[in-house]
């Protein structure tokens, strides 16, 4: 990853709600699954290996947002989800399987795109936006202006 990247993913995670950070989770595992794939077309098992290993980091990262005390079937259901993913994850590596590899790669893609619904329907309604206070005076200054100089007009 380059530098550039790292800091574009920073600056936005720093200003990202919750779902925010969990779409970008689900976008880097995804970018992951993908480029796991590419080496392994490449025969490229030193880049497999390690974009494989990540994935599994952030794997264990959502696993570790799942709330399992409380969380209900929503929680069983991804907890159910992030095994299966690990499960299938190693398999595609043990048969070095690209195709596998894509297939989690479009679980995970599926995944994300329900929680970007859910994502959208949390933003809360946009402040109303108003003109700065010195615009206000500046416009009613300029109404003044207008209406004194309309009474002081004659023919």
């Amino acid at each position: 990853m380059q530098p550039t990247d790292l800091m574009y993913r920073k600056s936005a995670a720093e200003g990202a709600s919750g779902f925010g950070l969990l779409i970008a989770l689900y976008d880097t595992l995804a970018g992951d699954l993908r480029r796991a794939a590419e080496a392994e077309r490449e025969n490229d098992i030193a880049g497999r290996c390690r974009e494989v290993h990540h994935a599994l980091l952030i794997i264990g990262h959502l696993e570790e947002w799942v709330n399992r005390g409380c969380g209900g079937e929503l929680a069983d259901q991804l907890v159910a989800f992030y095994g299966s993913l690990r499960r299938e994850l190693l398999e595609a590596q043990v048969r070095r399987s690209a195709q596998l590899m894509e297939l989690q790669m479009a679980r995970v893609l599926e995944l994300r795109e329900k929680w970007q619904q859910f994502e959208v329907k949390d933003v809360p309604p946009a402040p109303e936006i108003l003109p700065p206070a010195w615009k206000e005076q500046e416009a009613v200054t300029q109404a003044s202006a207008v209406e004194r100089h309309r009474q002081s007009w004659s023919a």
